[in-house]
C-alpha cells in the first residue's frame, strides 16, 4: 500500500492527483478509467479541502492498494476534521435536470456511478471515504 499526506489545501491537488493517477498507470489502468480515478478524486479532496477543517487548514492522507488480477484500485481519502458522511445525502431526482439540481452532492453522487464501490467509515476521530474501481478480465484481456 502507497499512501501521501499532506495539508488539506485545493493548491495542493495536483500533488494529489499525480499520487493516484501513477499509482493506477503502474497497475495497467488505461485512459478511460484514469480519467474516472481523476475525477473522482478530484471531487472528494476538493471538499475535504473546502469543508473538513473550516477555518483552518488540517491533514489529508490519501492510501492507496491495488491488485493486477483483477485489475483494481482502491483508494481512501483519511481526514481528521469534523465527521461528515457524504453518502448519507439521497441522490439528485431523476425528474429533475441537473440545472435545477441543488448546489452540493453532485460530486460524491458522480463519484458514486463510475466507482464499483464507495463506502465511509468515521473511526477514531477520522472520517474515511473509500472507492473502488475494479476492471472486469474480459475488458482488460488484451488477446
Amino acid at each position: 500500500m502507497k499512501r501521501i499526506e499532506i495539508p488539506a489545501e485545493k493548491a495542493r491537488l495536483t500533488e494529489v492527483l499525480d499520487f493516484v493517477l501513477a499509482y493506477a498507470r503502474q497497475l495497467g489502468f488505461e485512459k478511460k478509467e484514469l480519467f474516472q480515478l481523476k475525477v473522482c478524486t478530484e471531487e472528494i479532496f476538493v471538499n475535504v479541502a473546502s469543508y473538513a477543517y473550516q477555518p483552518d487548514t488540517g491533514m489529508i492522507t490519501v492510501t492507496a492498494d491495488g491488485s493486477a488480477d483483477p485489475l483494481s484500485v482502491t483508494l481512501s481519502f483519511i481526514d481528521s476534521g469534523t465527521p461528515f458522511d457524504p453518502l448519507a445525502k439521497p441522490d439528485p431526482s431523476k425528474n429533475r435536470p441537473l440545472s435545477q439540481a441543488k448546489k452540493g452532492g453532485l460530486g460524491i453522487f458522480m463519484t458514486k456511478k463510475l466507482m464499483d464501490e464507495v463506502s465511509y467509515a468515521y473511526q477514531d476521530g477520522r472520517n474515511i471515504l473509500t472507492i473502488r474501481k475494479t476492471i472486469p478480465p474480459t475488458e482488460n484481456s488484451h488477446e
